[in-house]
C-alpha cells in the first residue's frame, strides 16, 4: 500500500507586495481592504485544479495549472456578495482549502480555518478493491460499491484517523463496477470492469 507523505505546503495570500493586518483582528486572521487578492501556491504540477467556491460548494471559478512550479494568480473579488467562500487547490492526493469571508468590500482569510483534505486512494486489481483514506479530523467516510449500477455494499466508517479496506468481489460476476467514497462533503469515484 502506498504511503502518503505529508509535505508542508506554504500558501501565502497577499495584496501586491504588502500584507495589511487589521489592528483589531486576531493574530490568525488576515484582513485586506480591497477586493483584489494575489494568491500563491508552491509545488504545483501541471493539471492541478484551482477553484473558488461559495459556501454551498458551487464553483464560481475553476482553472487548471498549465505548468509545474509556483502558481500565482490575482483575483478581483469585487463581484462577490458578502459571505463565506474558499479557494481550493486540488492536487494529486490532497486538497488545500483556504476559506475567506467577504464583508463590505473587505476580504478576510482565517488562518485557523485552513485545512488539508486527503483524497482517498481507490485501486482495483483482479477481483480486489483497495480503498485507503486518511481522515485527519476523524470525519465520517462512506463507501458504496456498485455492480452494474446496483449497490452491492455500503459501509460508513466513523471516528477513524485512517481507513483501509480491501473488498473481494465474486470473480464469476463479470461486468461494470464502481467504488464511490464520500467524505468532507465530496465524492470520489473509481470505475472498473471485472
Amino acid at each position: 500500500m502506498k504511503t502518503i507523505k505529508r509535505k508542508l505546503v506554504v500558501v501565502v495570500f497577499m495584496l501586491g507586495t504588502v500584507f495589511n493586518y487589521a489592528n483589531n483582528t486576531k493574530e490568525d486572521s488576515r484582513l485586506m481592504e480591497t477586493t483584489n487578492v494575489k494568491v500563491e501556491f508552491k509545488d504545483v504540477k501541471k493539471g492541478h485544479t484551482l477553484t473558488i467556491k461559495d459556501k454551498q460548494g458551487n464553483i464560481l471559478h475553476s482553472e487548471n495549472a498549465t505548468k509545474k512550479g509556483n502558481l500565482t494568480k490575482v483575483f478581483d473579488l469585487s463581484s462577490l456578495k458578502d459571505g463565506m467562500y474558499s479557494i481550493e487547490l486540488h492536487k494529486d492526493f490532497r486538497i488545500l482549502v483556504k476559506p475567506f469571508k467577504v464583508a463590505s468590500h473587505q476580504v478576510i482569510f482565517e488562518k485557523n480555518l485552513e485545512k488539508v483534505i486527503f483524497k482517498p486512494i481507490i485501486r482495483a486489481k483482479e477481483d480486489l478493491i483497495f480503498i485507503s483514506k486518511k481522515a485527519v479530523d476523524k470525519e465520517a467516510v462512506k463507501i458504496i460499491i456498485y455492480y452494474n449500477d446496483n449497490p452491492i455494499h455500503t459501509e460508513v466508517i466513523t471516528n477513524a484517523l485512517q481507513v483501509n479496506r480491501i473488498y473481494k468481489l465474486d470473480p464469476k460476476e463479470k461486468g461494470s463496477y464502481r467504488a464511490v467514497v464520500y467524505s468532507n462533503k465530496k465524492s470520489y469515484t473509481k470505475n472498473f470492469t471485472l
